[in-house]
């Protein structure tokens, strides 16, 4: 199956929908489960050093092109640095940290984590350094919020091509994409199924029966139509193939707002603006 992509602010293309590995333990399991999903049509996986499973990812990939479904160029890998008041040389090892555990030469984009209370300016400089020497191809920011951005764009020498939010029915971010939208920064969802709590809501469940799909496929596919990229996490191969599966059907303007409607900024993760690790 093949996932459409969108183009970053810097023409890279990136899939519009990725595997994601958050809470996933490192080991076999989950190396078989990135390999199976880029068998599925996958072609972008994201990961974080904080996970504790690059290793994992690593070698998920490396069976993938050893079996010869996919070359590593065909990948979009992404990881995240924990920038818990990172100097600049900090960040720079983090990343080459990051490249060993992973046994990658390059990554295709990569993410400060976290804001931080603001220590976020040093972490950003060691991106931009890594991204001029073409040691990666994409850098970006995660968790930030419209005050975070504002004071990285007037700092900053190159824009982020991703801001990855906690993005869900319940918790809608206007604001922030409204921002990124005018500054050209693309939205990415993380835990767009807010931990599996939204599959059992009244409302996404009748759309789903509506379009004869699972809630999960409603707001993944709520998640395109509003240009976010997403990136859904599953152990299991028929959730994994499922979660791609959203090419078929098209959610109404009258759907897109009942769901937009379920907004109560209701964070299953930390509130970026109080999180200082």
């Amino acid at each position: 199956m093949t996932i459409k992509s969108i183009t970053l602010n810097n023409d890279i293309e990136m899939p519009e929908v990725g595997y994601g590995v958050f809470r996933v333990e490192d080991g076999p399991a989950l190396e078989q489960a990135v390999q199976t999903a880029i068998k599925i049509g996958y072609r972008s996986i994201d990961t974080a050093a904080i996970y504790e499973n690059e290793a994992a990812v690593g070698k998920g990939i490396k069976s993938a092109i050893e079996a010869g479904l996919v070359t590593r160029e065909e990948l979009f890998v992404t990881s995240k640095v924990w920038n818990n008041g990172l100097t600049y040389d900090e960040t720079i090892a983090a990343y080459d940290e990051s490249l060993e555990k992973m046994g990658l030469d390059y990554l295709d984009l990569y993410l400060i984590h976290w804001p931080g209370n603001d220590k976020y300016m040093e972490p950003w400089k060691a991106l931009e350094s890594l991204y001029k020497d073409g040691r990666v191809k994409s850098i970006g920011v995660s968790n930030f919020q419209v005050n975070h951005l504002e004071r990285l764009l007037s700092e900053a020498d190159i824009k982020p091509v991703i801001n990855q939010i906690e993005f869900h029915p319940k918790l809608t971010q206007s604001e922030v994409r409204a921002f990124c939208e005018k500054h050209d920064i693309h939205v990415e969802a993380w835990s767009p199924l807010m931990n599996a709590e939204l599959l059992k809501n009244e409302t996404i469940k009748g759309i789903a029966d509506d379009h004869n799909k699972s809630a999960a496929q409603v707001i993944l596919r709520w998640d395109l139509q509003h240009g976010v990229i997403t990136i859904p996490k599953s152990m299991t191969e028929s959730r994994i193939l499922e979660n791609i599966q959203l090419y078929d059907f098209t959610l109404s303007e009258e759907e897109m707002n009942r769901l937009d409607e379920l907004n109560e900024n209701l964070r299953s993760g930390p509130d970026p603006d109080e999180f200082n690790f």
